[in-house]
């Protein structure tokens, strides 16, 4: 059962003063990813017709051929979100998720504690952040109301969600893991070579804006929360804890025992846990598929049988419906701009108003930027990753800078594009006006931060 929306008196964050007008535009006025995708690949077009030259028949030829040139990579992140979604959904992730619920014992803290859980399953990968974000508030909800303690729901959701603004800095990030893939759509720009995740995902000054973000956007939750006897939009008595669905299939025939038995996933779950372990020994590097096979094993080896498992990938598979539609008109856009020079063109321009020192910076502004109209970041990469790989040549700047500069600029507006807060704001019963009040919040402590260190890295 979902919450019941909380009203405007209460919720007077995110309703009143200047988030109004940005509330009321984002509602009203920003369509669906797959409609700007759409609306996205006219653009491109057309800009092609007026500054490489190209006619008609090369713009439609290089958007046609282009359409299946992002296969492997789609199924790469569609498998990402897939697998991180069955993952937060395996019992003894949700039995840890109730256990961590128990932890906070203030509201201020919970607040904090919600945001720092949520940061760190993102790190992990950015479709167990987002389920396990939502999850956690919606159990701190319900558990501290049960002793007492008034909570403000929408602000925990808030800080659920605000853990996805670290999602390209770790472990699944789309961006770095396809630099560091032999053979990837990136490797023509980077010179047919690779760059390694300890240059990106694993480099000291990245880690430390991780830090820097994490520690910055706590503390700006711990200084908005709601102070005692102020007005807070506790979740309703009506709604419990959201229970696990249960695998109740019937056991009749000898195929049934064998899908009703642990020890089939159990034995692939060890064969790939020992095929990881043979990859890294013999020098293996991070890249796409290592990633989606780590969570494939984990899961694995976490759930009861083979019937579990079916049931969670028909629960998640409804997540990845519309990348699948997404990723062929990205991969259209990036054939138009690849066949009729417009890569360059785009390019040059960066390279007129930028310098080495600024790179990164304007980098990160323009992928925020574009990331309003291609919020999946495996997509932006495929629009924008050559396009400023090229700029960061021209320039000198390493192209780590540009991989984690335009990483950074897609998660930062994650915290005011709506698309990637629905599945969160499905599981609370709350719209994107009830929370964005507190994350422009963190849009604004993490923009500070990740501007800061990719200046630093840059001088």
């Amino acid at each position: 059962m979902s919450a019941p929306k909380p009203s405007t008196q209460v919720n007077a964050a995110a309703s009143k003063g200047i988030m109004r007008p940005v509330n009321r535009f984002l509602e009203q006025w920003i369509p669906s990813a797959l409609t700007f995708a759409i609306v996205l690949t006219l653009i491109v077009a057309v800009l092609a017709f007026v500054f490489t030259g190209a006619g008609p028949v090369d713009v439609v030829t290089g958007w046609g051929e282009g359409l299946a040139g992002l296969l492997e990579f789609m199924t790469q992140m569609c498998l990402i979100l897939l697998l991180g979604h069955i993952l937060a959904n395996t019992g003894p992730v949700r039995k840890l998720l109730a256990w961590l619920a128990r932890v906070p014992g203030n509201a201020t803290f919970a607040y904090v504690f919600v945001f720092l859980v949520a940061a760190l399953a993102s790190l992990v990968t950015w479709g167990l952040g987002l389920v396990v974000g939502a999850l956690l508030a919606r159990e701190v909800a319900v558990q501290s109301r049960d002793r007492g303690i008034k909570v403000h729901f929408p602000l925990l959701v808030a800080a659920g969600y605000s853990g996805f603004v670290v999602w390209h800095m770790g472990y699944s990030g789309s961006g770095p893991l396809t630099a560091a893939t032999p053979d990837s759509f990136l490797s023509e720009s980077l010179g047919g070579k690779t760059v390694p995740v300890s240059e990106t995902i694993f480099a000291g000054w990245n880690l430390l804006a991780i830090a820097g973000v994490i520690i910055v956007c706590g503390l700006l939750f711990f200084l908005v929360a709601p102070r005692a006897g102020a007005p807070v939009y506790e979740l309703p008595a009506s709604v419990s804890s959201e229970k696990q669905s249960q695998v109740d299939e019937e056991v009749v025939t000898p195929a049934d025992r064998i899908d009703a038995s642990r020890v089939l996933t159990l034995v692939v779950g060890l064969a790939l846990v020992a095929y990881l372990i043979i990859h890294f020994a013999q020098g293996g590097g991070l890249t796409l598929d290592i990633v989606n096979w780590s969570f494939l094993a984990l899961i694995l080896l976490l759930v009861r049988n083979p019937f579990e498992l079916i049931h969670l990938t028909k629960e998640a598979a409804s997540n990845v419906g519309e990348i699948l539609l997404q990723f062929p008109l990205y991969a259209g856009i990036l054939g138009i701009m690849s066949s009729t020079g417009l890569i360059a063109v785009f390019s040059d321009a960066i390279v007129s108003i930028a310098n080495p020192a600024s790179f990164g910076v304007l980098a990160l502004l323009s992928a925020g930027l574009v990331n309003f109209f291609v919020p999946s970041g495996g997509g932006q990469f495929a629009v924008q990753g050559p396009i400023m790989l090229d700029a960061a040549n021209q320039l000198g700047v390493d192209p780590s800078i540009a991989i984690m500069a335009v990483s950074y600029g897609d998660q930062w507006t994650n915290m005011l594009q709506p698309f990637w807060a629905l599945p969160v704001l499905a599981i609370a019963g709350l719209k994107m006006r009830d929370v964005l009040g507190y994350t422009v919040i963190t849009f604004l402590g993490a923009g500070v931060v990740m501007a800061a260190a990719l200046l630093f890295v840059s001088l």
